[in-house]
């Protein structure tokens, strides 16, 4: 696996950790630890500035993460240039630098979002670009059809090369809701040989979602994000539960105020 950074050491000591309680997350996890745990999403197509400045807002209330389009994330990281005289008007781009900087919210974007069938040369030049823009992790999506037409190899190299294209921690979205049992195995030991930190369950556009028997299965491969349908406090638990490490929502705050100590 190659050398990736502070940021990926810190994933890998997480999956260590993982590994060692046997996927099992500690019971009495407070709240502000739960919600370290989730991704605050926003990620439709019909996302503005005003929503990415909203989930980024609401992560950093509640401690939590946020995962914004890639097109948004270097508004969450650019201040006015006042070397250069460059001024960024819009209110939305001060806030949503604000929430992150004076939070330390971790900014989460996608790569080859939703479907996977981006060129492999197009998911690499996104993911250098998405690095450069601020992004501190990246979520890739599988190619699906080359997954199950059985190229392998190329499934692999496509990952590989996101993952050689940046040195933050990088996910692998295997749309587990599309697959077969051995199909998920075979997409979470290509992941693993990639170079990969995480298994994502699902992008949520592809029917179905997270459940807790994909988050068992592909949890033997790496730590899992488990994402998709995933409304409530209970459903979330049950997926830390399973084994997964982090969540991926749109209600997040609602994950939270869900928690038994909110």
């Amino acid at each position: 696996m190659p050398v990736r950074g502070a940021a990926v050491v810190e994933s890998l000591v997480i999956r260590a950790a993982g590994l060692l309680a046997a996927g099992v997350v500690d019971a009495h996890m407070d709240r502000s630890a739960f919600a370290a745990r989730i991704d605050h999403t926003v990620l439709g197509p019909e996302t503005t500035p005003a929503d990415v400045e909203r989930v980024v807002s609401e992560a950093a209330e509640w401690g939590m993460n946020a995962c914004v389009p890639p097109c948004y994330v270097a508004e969450c990281n650019e201040a006015t240039d006042s070397a250069s005289g460059e001024e960024r008007p819009a209110s939305h781009v001060a806030d949503c630098k604000e929430a992150t900087e004076q939070r330390d919210v971790t900014l989460v974007t996608v790569v080859g979002f939703p479907h996977g069938q981006h060129a492999p040369a197009a998911k690499r030049a996104e993911a250098e670009r998405a690095v450069a823009d601020g992004a501190d992790e990246l979520d890739v999506v599988v190619n699906v059809g080359r997954l199950r037409a059985g190229e392998h190899d190329a499934v692999r190299e496509d990952l590989a090369g996101v993952v050689a294209a940046s040195d933050v921690p990088v996910k692998v979205i295997v749309e587990a809701p599309l697959l077969s049992e051995a199909e998920k195995r075979t997409a979470g030991r290509l992941a693993r040989d990639a170079g990969a930190d995480y298994l994502k369950t699902a992008t949520g556009f592809a029917g179905g979602g997270a459940t807790v028997t994909d988050v068992e299965l592909l949890a033997e491969f790496l730590p899992v994000k488990a994402s998709g349908g995933i409304g409530d406090y209970e459903t979330a638990r049950a997926m830390l539960d399973a084994g997964a490490v982090r969540i991926g929502a749109s209600a997040g705050v609602e994950l939270v105020r869900g928690h038994p100590d909110a």
